[in-house]
């Protein structure tokens, strides 16, 4: 009977996103996945060894270990045009220099990143405004699988972004975490369960709160996600530009919050709830006892473990593939340079160009 009310919770969710809008659902672990930090006075350590770098334009710079290529393609192929969404959302330009540095794995991410800012042991990457600097690590360090490299740069992007565009005046921790998983596109299923599970339980905190140690960090990033959402309805895409603006001009975040919804915090808060409160006891009622809606939560549980078994088997494959480019450039490296053997290596290593589509290869002509 457990089981079951688990996977009607997980229907559940699925119900509250036709409710709530959203552009991609993704697996996000419990724990926030990163942290925008402040620090001053830090010269970064010089990259290891096998580390290269390469540009997007004019404004990101992206170090990485050799061997990584394909992916932080996923990356820069996105780049400039999420700048530019960006740069849109806030009203001005934003993002002159970036860097990024990406490292392997989440021991690799502490030798990258400040020596008196280290990352949290949980973190797959850190944002530091002030060093206009973001840190990812390619292994998620609590799940060991392959890291969604294009949403984590997303969302570390938009710390970034607000940052520039506030003019680093301060803002709530709930506020900046909120916009980053909404502007980032993130849609996590644990995350509406956390914060269905706090509606329907009574557990919902204050804004102001959500942060307190005494309080559940799954639960914060939910409420700060769902409530960031509430305020960047399309109806009040403007009101979103005047509080950034105001905030930027140096007016206290609540009061430019206040100004530009012609509303204060407590009573945005109220009418967030009142919003919350009806989406989630309409879920209640439909889900309430209904072996059907047990059945085809079932269906999304099979679905959500054949995602984590694909993500495990891209994972092997991104080995394999390293793998064997390193065991290519020994075997190049330790072979006896002749006439015949120098040509032989130019031969092998002009190859046409080919691009991969739907898991097979094609020679472009």
């Amino acid at each position: 009977m457990k089981r079951a009310h688990q996977l009607v919770a997980w229907l559940a969710m699925v119900l509250v996103m036709l409710f709530a809008p959203a552009v991609r659902a993704e697996e996000q672990p419990d724990a926030p996945p990163d942290a925008p930090m402040m620090i001053t006075g830090v010269e970064l350590s010089p990259l290891p060894s096998g580390f290269v770098t390469t540009r997007v334009g004019d404004w990101l710079s992206v170090a990485y270990p050799k061997g990584m290529e394909s992916r932080v393609s996923e990356i820069t192929s996105i780049a400039d045009e999420y700048k530019t969404e960006l740069e849109g959302r806030f009203a001005q330009p934003i993002l002159a220099h970036i860097e990024l540095r990406l490292a392997r794995d989440a021991e690799e991410m502490v030798e990258l990143s400040p020596k008196n800012a280290p990352p949290f042991d949980y973190a797959t990457a850190m944002a530091y405004g002030s060093l206009h600097l973001m840190v990812i690590s390619n292994i998620e360090p609590r799940t060991k699988e392959g890291t969604n490299l294009e949403q984590t740069f997303r969302h570390e992007l938009v710390h970034l972004a607000l940052e520039d565009a506030v003019g680093s005046h301060r803002v709530p921790r709930w506020f900046n975490e909120g916009l980053a998983v909404n502007f980032s596109g993130e849609n996590s299923l644990d995350r509406q369960t956390s914060l269905m599970n706090a509606e329907l339980s009574g557990k919902v905190v204050p804004l102001s709160e959500a942060f307190n140690s005494t309080n559940s960090v799954d639960v914060a990033y939910a409420e700060s996600a769902d409530f960031v959402r509430f305020l960047l309805r399309d109806e009040d895409r403007g009101r979103f530009a005047s509080l950034i603006s105001r905030t930027r001009d140096g007016q206290a975040f609540d009061g430019s919050l206040g100004d530009a919804y012609s509303s204060d915090m407590r009573r945005l808060e109220y009418q967030w709830r009142e919003d919350l409160s009806h989406r989630f006891s309409v879920i209640q009622t439909i889900t309430g006892g209904s072996a059907l809606w047990v059945v085809a939560a079932g269906v999304l549980a099979i679905a959500w473990i054949k995602r984590r078994r694909k993500a495990k088997e891209t994972l092997k494959r991104w080995e394999a593939e390293e793998a064997a480019a390193e065991a290519r450039a020994r075997a190049i490296a330790t072979m006896p340079v002749t006439e015949e053997t120098a040509s032989s290596v130019v031969v092998r290593t002009v190859e046409v160009p080919r691009v991969e589509a739907d898991g097979d290869w094609h020679t472009l002509h």
